[in-house]
């Protein structure tokens, strides 16, 4: 591009949604429990101390029933873990709800931008446990090493469903699908790409639920309780408990989306991805106070037009504390209501910023904001933001979406309401 060439930026719609989470296929399911208060917490003894017998926490939002791998073709599914079997199921759906033709995924104008944690943990337990029980490969399958690298999702969706465009794999932790999201809203806004899916996915095992332990991060004192945690911004939170589930958006640009007729679920406006190199586990406030600024400016909005936040805030004791206080930096105190959607549905990790966004998504459609679940009484160190207790009427327009992980990444997206 030559000096002082101007650059056309597209205006960027989510045409459609897809979800895998604890508590089922589709996003019909994820907001209907959640519109009913329900927890996805249970106790996970049983299961996890075959694998694990030192766990702090026993609790875990498993999958409240098996996928149907069957509707995944045996050619794509030999190469899939369970992390990247959701994140296609997620992402079928959303195909189908945008309505993208077939033309257009095979144009090259369409990509991929997708992240979890790790690979299949699942696949990379079993592949190790063979190989030092019998110090030899010879029973590992062909296919294993494609479910455990760390981009197996984002190929292994490339592949499943003919996209020949960007291919990106945001591994970030807790960020990964919300990082996925404002990498793939840059490449369509930019020109460089007409529409992208993108989103996260991750599964959930005892050695994910181990690794939390050994952070200090997971909550171990509703053991016996499960639905009564995590406690996001409560006096008695005690740790995050995690989730297993994978989310998927359709991202397209206006002409793309006009062209067709599609339908506009929200419009993105600004994205701003920051690292705070001060920790690699615990969140700082002022990192948090940057990014949203920064995300702010890139959509071009004044702080003051923002009407909700959908907030990280997983039931830790710093990392809730921070994310508090960072928002009253930017924006004051109780400038809007904020609410956090852990209590429902867990820590779902790399799934978690598209599977709350969305959630949030279907909600606000429908002018409504959903509470923080299991938030009885705000602790000292999270007041300060209007924490939303019941279910409230929406008529805004603009809001954010928060996202903050271990490595010290944050995550910041700001949407405005079609």
């Amino acid at each position: 591009m030559g000096p002082g060439k101007a650059v056309s930026m597209n205006r960027v719609f989510i045409t459609g949604m897809g979800a895998i989470s604890p508590f089922g296929s589709g996003v019909d399911v994820l907001v209907d429990a959640i519109k009913n208060n329900k927890s996805a917490m249970r106790n996970m003894t049983a299961e996890w101390q075959k694998h694990l017998s030192d766990l702090e926490c026993n609790v875990g939002a498993p999958l409240s029933e098996a996928i149907n791998k069957k509707d995944i073709p045996r050619t794509f599914r030999r190469t899939m873990g369970p992390t990247a079997q959701m994140a296609y199921l997620a992402a079928k759906e959303a195909l189908s709800a945008s309505g993208i033709p077939d033309e257009l995924k095979n144009s090259g104008r369409m990509g991929v931008v997708f992240g979890s944690t790790t690979g299949s943990v699942e696949a990379m337990s079993d592949f190790f446990k063979n190989y030092f029980e019998n110090s030899s490969m010879k029973n590992i399958g062909s296919g294993t090493f494609f479910k455990i690298m760390s981009h197996t999702v984002a190929a292994n969706l490339a592949h499943a469903f003919g996209l020949s465009g960007r291919m990106f794999s945001t591994d970030s932790s807790c960020t990964s699908s919300t990082q996925a999201i404002g990498l793939a809203f840059e490449s369509v806004r930019s020109g460089i790409q007409d529409a992208i899916i993108c989103g996260g996915s991750d599964e959930l095992h005892p050695l994910v639920s181990g690794s939390f332990d050994l952070v200090y991060a997971s909550s171990y004192k509703y053991n016996d309780r499960p639905e009564m945690t995590p406690r996001p911004f409560d006096k008695d939170r005690d740790g995050t408990v995690c989730g297993s589930g994978a989310g998927c958006l359709v991202l397209e640009s206006e002409s793309s989306a006009r062209e067709r007729g599609a339908n506009c679920i929200a419009e993105i406006l600004g994205f701003a991805s920051f690292v705070d190199p001060g920790s690699m586990a615990q969140s700082n406030s002022d990192t948090i106070a940057r990014c949203i600024e920064s995300a702010l400016k890139d959509a071009d909005i004044d702080k003051k037009q923002i009407c909700y936040a959908n907030a990280h805030a997983t039931g830790t004791l710093q990392g809730d504390a921070a994310e508090a206080e960072g928002l009253r930096k930017v924006f004051g105190d109780e400038a809007f209501p904020v609410s956090s959607l852990k209590g429902y549905m867990g820590h779902t990790a790399g799934a978690s910023g598209v599977l709350e966004l969305s959630a949030c998504l279907r909600a606000i459609t429908e002018k409504t904001l959903i509470p923080t679940r299991n938030l009885d009484k705000p602790a000292e160190d999270c007041k300060g933001i209007a924490h939303l207790l019941q279910p409230s009427p929406f008529n805004g327009e603009f809001f954010i979406k928060n996202s903050f992980g271990f490595g010290g990444t944050n995550a910041v997206l700001i949407l405005r309401r079609c």
